[in-house]
């Protein structure tokens, strides 16, 4: 019987990777980590960028969120990454993590996660995310118009991996004012517990 773990912090990434694990039912034993921290040494080996989520298969490592939700959506069978939808599904991936996401990580880690220790952050530095932000949620705000989900017509990776900043909008300030589309699409997104509550009676 293959032994399979999946390490975690409560980051962006590592929360997308648990919901993916939680809403699918894999077989995976949770286990929450401090890559960069106390763990680094002992996980190297695994995976040498000291990051989570990390998930390893009878001691074969996986990192990177988006290719664990893929290992964990083949093991789960289904069309939570349709493979008649391949190409739309990389698009959206893709678009989340050099565009959309980005923007809202950036608005999360200056306005809430840094704070504790660098401070206030600078405004110009915050305005020029922001700029970004409104750029690419025009476009996911347009696109769900007059749609539940983003690809296929159906719940899928997509709508996990590119709403991942969203869990943290208010803490990190995000401006989702204006964009009803990307809000009730979100609020579709709660109404699901892996999604909303993704580490509940995991610490």
């Amino acid at each position: 019987m293959v032994e399979r773990k999946l390490y975690y912090t409560h980051n962006i990434n590592p929360r997308v990777a648990v919901a993916v694990a939680r809403h699918l039912e894999s077989p995976v034993e949770f286990i929450r980590y401090s890559p960069m921290g106390e763990d680094r040494e002992a996980f190297l080996p695994l995976n040498p960028n000291s990051l989570a989520p990390l998930l390893v298969e009878d001691d074969r490592p996986l990192w990177e969120a988006d290719a664990i939700a893929l290992r964990l959506s083949q093991m789960a069978g289904g069309d939570f990454w349709p493979d008649d939808h391949a190409v739309e599904m990389m698009q959206w991936v893709s678009w989340s993590a050099h565009h959309f996401t980005v923007a809202g990580a950036g608005l999360v880690w200056h306005n809430h996660t840094a704070v504790s220790w660098m401070g206030s952050p600078d405004p110009a530095v915050v305005a020029g995310i922001a700029e970004d932000f409104h750029r690419f949620a025009s476009i996911l705000d347009a696109t769900l118009a007059g749609r539940q989900w983003l690809v296929g017509n159906r719940l899928t990776y997509a709508d996990f991996r590119v709403a991942s900043a969203l869990p943290y909008a208010e803490r990190g300030q995000i401006p989702l004012e204006g964009y009803s589309n990307i809000v009730e699409w979100h609020d579709r997104l709660n109404a699901i517990d892996a999604w909303r509550e993704p580490f509940a009676g995991l610490d």
